[in-house]
């Protein structure tokens, strides 16, 4: 999902995730479009306090996914356990921050109605402080874990506990104009945010392409993972480790960071209005062959291959990891989507519920949702079988980018920290904070924030 747009588009909540979203995945491969609005019920909800009808039932949250492959998930479930067990789906919103604030509020009356959440990956922090979702550690453990990715595992860690299991995953990643390159005499995408610029700029000026790069720049969550991206990537951070409550985003390294973003546009690299861009408008630009760099998210490769949505093929374009900053690293904004057990269902339930999310996690299940759904998976040994890389190429045209992910910062004042990093950012993209301005103001704002939690 994403905050104002990103995959389904999104308002301005912290409580969203960019990448992946609810809208099926054939659509959302297709085109970043706005989201459903509404909640409907798929199946039979859960009635009671248990999280289902006992017996084993219980009820399962997600948003909208019209492709069928999560209802086939279902099905293939309740086949697999009939007498055993019984998964209800419960359609939410579209829009992950109506999600949220649907299912937060849920959680905070302590409804046991739902058992099994399946969410985005910036909610574990604001969920487990209040002891809204239970800890997993002794269910999933460390030998469980080191079968994943990283990045996700670590979306669903807050201090010393696992309150999640990760289902699938998304990352930023960079895609160019192969052919353009190579008539330039680039043998190689960027490595390095100055060599993007210098690639850019050389390309620009012996094709005639409009732009040389455009990202995700507005005032909304998505412009959080882009600013995100340049801090962690000239090697700022937000807060101390990334998940306590020691604000330290006023470094020279996040000025830095924000810096190069800003001088995207004051080199003539972006255009001024990328700082009104999200998904769409990047994509819109990039397809149409008037960009020679994109940040963006995995989907977009399949939109490339669609002569009804891009004007540029596949053999012209290219993917690789973001760029690093001098000094830095490359680091991908992570997306996806984790399973969450709500604490005040009925234990029968909770049990049934992580038997559903060891089916749903498993190599077998993993790899049918990407072969159905272009889902990314979680498990690391998917990305060496060769059907789910030829059914979702870009895996196998950037695996660095998914391996090198790092997560938003992993706080239960995420939602408010979100809204004030979206403003700040974007002030410094257009020019009116300087890179300094907006992480000395920012210093202030989260510490505020963090403060006033603490207090609560």
């Amino acid at each position: 999902m994403t905050e104002r747009t990103e995959g389904p588009r999104e308002e301005a909540t912290a409580a969203n995730t960019p990448a992946v979203g609810w809208m099926s995945r054939r659509d959302f491969l297709k085109i970043s479009g706005a989201g459903l609005a509404g909640a409907a019920l798929l199946g039979v909800a859960g009635c009671g306090g248990g999280g289902g009808g006992g017996g084993g039932e219980f009820t399962f949250t997600f948003g909208p996914d019209s492709s069928g492959s999560l209802q086939a998930l279902v099905d293939r479930f309740n086949t697999e356990y009939e007498g055993q067990y019984t998964a209800n789906y419960r359609e939410m919103p579209a829009d992950t921050g109506q999600y949220f604030d649907q299912i937060r509020t849920e959680l905070q009356a302590g409804s046991g109605d739902v058992a099994l959440i399946g969410g985005d990956v910036i909610w574990p922090a604001q969920f487990a402080a209040p002891g809204y979702i239970i800890d997993l550690s002794d269910r999933f453990t460390e030998e469980d874990r080191a079968a994943f990715l990283e990045g996700p595992v670590e979306s669903c860690t807050v201090e010393g506990g696992v309150y999640g299991v990760p289902w699938f995953t998304d990352a930023g990643m960079l895609y160019y104009r192969r052919d353009l390159l190579e008539q330039a005499g680039f043998s190689e995408p960027p490595q390095t945010w100055e060599e993007l610029k210098q690639q850019a700029s050389s390309v620009q000026q012996q094709s005639g392409t409009q732009y040389g790069f455009v990202f995700q720049g507005s005032d909304y969550e998505g412009g959080v993972v882009n600013g995100l991206e340049y801090i962690y990537s000239h090697g700022g951070q937000v807060l101390e480790d990334g998940s306590s409550d020691q604000v330290v985003i006023d470094s020279p390294e996040s000025v830095e960071g924000l810096s190069m973003e800003r001088s995207m546009v004051e080199d003539g690299i972006a255009p001024q209005a990328v700082s009104t861009y999200t998904e769409q408008e990047a994509q819109t630009t990039f397809l149409n062959g008037d960009a020679v760099f994109c940040r963006n998210w995995p989907y977009l490769y399949a939109l490339v291959s669609n002569p009804d949505e891009s004007s540029i093929t596949t053999d012209q374009v290219g993917v690789a990891p973001l760029p690093a900053g001098e000094g830095g690293e490359s680091v991908s904004g992570l997306g996806g989507w984790n399973f969450y057990i709500n604490a005040a269902a009925d234990p029968e339930a909770q049990d049934a519920a992580y038997e559903f999310i060891r089916f749903a996690s498993s190599e077998e299940q993993q790899k049918q949702r990407a072969l159905d759904g272009s889902f990314l998976p979680t498990l690391q040994s998917l990305y060496e079988d060769q059907e789910v890389l030829d059914a979702v190429p870009v895996i196998a045209l950037a695996p660095e980018a998914l391996q090198n992910t790092r997560s938003r910062p992993r706080s239960p004042y995420y939602s408010d920290m979100s809204l004030r990093m979206a403003s700040q950012f974007n002030a410094s993209l257009n020019g009116d904070a300087t890179p300094e301005t907006a992480v000395q103001t920012l210093q202030e704002e989260l510490t505020e924030i963090v403060e006033q939690g603490q207090q609560a």
